[in-house]
């Protein structure tokens, strides 16, 4: 079973007013909501994936009440913890001029309810996949993703960490079976700014070597790199029109983890990740299985064995 979390959950509501006046009355052309949150975005695109998946964390009042009913809606399976309060609100306002992004704060977490999803995960045997998606709300403690990979990876649950800053860099000694940096990510980590996958190579292999077992750093346009004991690989992503960006980075690590829990075939699950990717940032929403299925063949990958090989595939 693969369990994700979202600790900050939301309802994205994305409205289109074109031409947006301030101070004035606008009137919204088009509005949409969906069930957000990093986690949840790679619940969702698993189970369109075919796989079966379970969302986690933090949900309240009647905004948590429609994120639930959403995502049973769509068959996936949920063991939120009820809190006080509402769940988050982002509004993403779409003009002629642009998008701009208003993002809620959610409700307060409990040291009772922060023990109540420890005992759940507590459950997790091995085998089990546990994401650990988005960044960690001030009032929730900081190492709560170290704590958390520290307890599950020794048991044999493969914990996967797609966060950034501090709250990834602490997880990697505890061997996560994978973490997902893109290349600014990767640079903050060190303290360096990376522009291309020369740049980015002795990166990765240092994160190999402090722990992680699997790295994949995406390079938006440029495709994404991956580094694993059977060595490092390199992917092109597929020609299209970037619609929206939201999510491309979660369907990724779907697409991924939706193919290797089927097959344990790395470099296959890699091209699928690539491929759920780039299919999320031409559409509109989270990608469909047949949009990745499309773009598949599009996605070359090779070897890295030297760095003269980061030419084009």
């Amino acid at each position: 079973m693969i369990y994700t979390v979202t600790l900050n959950p939301s309802i994205d509501l994305v409205v289109n007013v074109p031409s947006f006046q301030l101070n004035g009355l606008n009137r919204m052309q088009k509005e949409q909501k969906f069930p957000g949150g990093k986690g949840i975005n790679v619940s969702r695109v698993l189970s369109r994936l075919g796989a079966e998946t379970t969302a986690l964390g933090f949900i309240g009042g009647f905004t948590g009440a429609f994120i639930r009913d959403t995502l049973h809606e769509e068959g996936i399976g949920t063991d939120f913890i009820r809190v006080d309060g509402d769940s988050r609100i982002n509004i993403k306002l779409k003009t002629e001029d642009g998008e701009t992004e208003i993002n809620g704060q959610g409700p307060s977490i409990s040291e009772e309810q922060i023990a109540l999803l420890r005992e759940k995960l507590n459950a997790l045997a091995e085998g089990d996949v546990l994401v650990l998606a988005g960044s960690i709300p001030r009032s929730l403690p900081a190492g709560l993703y170290e704590d958390l990979t520290g307890i599950l990876s020794p048991r044999g649950v493969k914990v996967v960490v797609d966060a950034s800053g501090e709250a990834l860099g602490k997880v990697i000694v505890h061997r996560p079976f994978l973490i997902k940096p893109n290349h600014h990510e990767l640079g903050e980590l060190f303290g360096v700014t990376l522009t291309n996958a020369m740049e980015i190579l002795p990166y990765g292999h240092q994160l190999l070597e402090q722990g992680a077992r699997h790295v994949i750093v995406s390079m938006a346009g440029a495709g994404a790199l991956l580094f694993a004991e059977e060595g490092t690989f390199q992917a092109t992503v597929p020609q299209g029109k970037v619609i929206n960006s939201v999510g491309a980075g979660d369907s990724l690590v779907a697409g991924f983890l939706s193919t290797y829990v089927r097959t344990g075939d790395l470099l296959e699950s890699f091209r699928c990740g690539i491929a759920a990717g780039s299919a999320t940032a031409f559409s509109s929403d989270l990608c469909t299985k047949n949009q990745v299925e499309q773009l598949l063949p599009q996605v070359k990958i090779k070897p890295v064995v030297h760095p003269i090989d980061l030419g084009a595939i």
